[in-house]
């Protein structure tokens, strides 16, 4: 019995990143490669605040989704744990932060 890899995000991304938006907050952006992808990135059931507070462990209330058919992109901004470059913050460009939306595996359909 051979088992199978589950399909994440990445696999359907041209690019996941993340990055500053300012010292306060985290935005990640997905930039998924065709309509399909966008479907199933944009998918309110799947990829929704409840999701990303529990992938970042940050406050629902605080996440802000939006999402870009036109692009075929998904954007995320949330307040950061701590401010950039703090004395708490390991990752002050918060460059590593789309690694658990870049892993998240997708639904099978």
């Amino acid at each position: 019995m051979t088992e199978t890899t589950p399909t994440t995000l990445a696999d359907l991304a041209h690019e996941i990143r993340s990055k500053n938006a300012g010292p306060f907050w985290v935005t990640m952006e997905l930039f998924m490669r065709d309509a399909d992808g966008y479907r199933i990135a944009a998918d309110e059931s799947f990829l929704n605040e409840r999701t990303v507070a529990r992938l970042y462990d940050v406050d629902e209330e605080g996440i802000q989704i939006f999402r870009i058919p036109s692009l075929n992109v998904v954007k995320i901004s949330f307040p950061r744990p701590v401010s950039q470059a703090s004395l708490f913050d390991r990752d002050i460009h918060s460059g590593q932060h789309h690694v658990p939306l870049a892993v998240l595996p997708v639904p099978d359909n």
